[in-house]
């Protein structure tokens, strides 16, 4: 356990620049650059932000963020960006485009080819022009098919950030006025079932970016999802060993008291009245008799059989 604790803490240094880029891409995408401390610590987790962000890392880069608090309240402080870093506003919409050698970045989908609807529906969508969730949306209007296009858009790209590739709707929806988000942000994105899957497991409304996964499973881990994989599968093989232990402990505590020879004993008797009536055909129509056994399971899976 402690080696794994260790990598995670290694990792997590690893991790700083992207820690950097992460946050000032997120600053670059909100209205002000600005982004309220509580409701992005909602978020760390799956951003892949250490506890100690605030303390540790952002001190380092007083050129790049600031904490400011203008009303003096805990719950009102603020990161604020400071410098703009043109190489970081490009998405991962953009540079997927880059990487296929075009110049005009679109939405891929992730749908059966017999969705025809749904694909028809997405070709429309897609045939717009791309808006960056860099751009400032100050000058889109409201519920117009540009504002459409960039709240996809900049919803992709903060799902192309996280650790998951998923995010909760209502964490999400915290973010409207700073991300100037629709207020029917989940009919939105149910608009669009080929670029985002919406869950409502445990009913919990969560967003999935269908490029992220084939099937159920994760395409790029980023190194800390690895670790924790890791811890994972620890915890469930020392829960396993602790019930085998338990169980073993169990039955030695049986065997002290009688118990289990007793249980034994009716077991025996239970299983001599069964194979009694099976032999007579009983019940069971006599399958515990080999051949009737072997006749039953090749009509079952012959289908050559009479």
């Amino acid at each position: 356990m402690m080696f794994l604790v260790e990598e995670e803490e290694s990792v997590k240094e690893m991790q700083e620049p992207v820690f950097v880029e992460r946050l000032s891409k997120l600053l670059m995408m909100s209205v002000n650059h600005r982004l309220n401390v509580v409701k992005l610590n909602e978020l760390k987790r799956n951003l892949g932000f250490p506890d100690d962000y605030l303390i540790r890392i952002l001190p380092k880069y007083p050129d790049m963020f600031r904490l400011v608090n203008h009303s003096g309240r805990r719950s009102s402080m603020e990161i604020e960006l400071l410098s703009w870093n043109p190489d970081l506003a490009i998405s991962a919409v953009e540079v997927s485009a880059r990487k296929q050698g075009s110049s005009t970045p679109s939405f891929s989908c992730s749908l059966p080819s017999t969705w025809v609807k749904s694909w028809e529906r997405f070709h429309e969508f897609n045939a717009t022009p791309y808006i960056s969730p860099y751009v400032d949306s100050r000058g889109l209007l409201e519920d117009s098919k540009e504002m459409e296009k960039r709240i996809v858009g900049l919803v992709h790209e903060l799902l192309s950030l996280t650790l998951w590739k998923k995010m909760s709707i209502v964490k999400l929806g915290h973010f409207q006025r700073e991300f100037n988000l629709s207020e029917n942000l989940n009919i939105l994105l149910l608009k669009h079932p080929g670029i985002f899957y919406v869950s409502n497991k445990y009913q919990i409304y969560t967003v999935l970016l269908r490029e992220g996964y084939n099937g159920s499973e994760l395409i790029d881990k980023d190194p800390i999802v690895v670790v924790k994989d890791k811890f994972g599968e620890l915890m469930q093989e020392g829960l396993h060993e602790y019930n085998q232990r338990r169980h073993e402990l169990n039955i030695e505590k049986q065997k002290k008291k009688g118990i289990v020879s007793e249980r034994k004993e009716k077991r025996k008797d239970v299983s001599n009245e069964m194979t009694e009536h099976d032999d007579s055909g009983d019940k069971l129509g006599g399958l515990f008799d080999p051949e009737e056994r072997k006749r039953f399971y090749k009509v079952l899976f012959d289908d050559d059989a009479p």
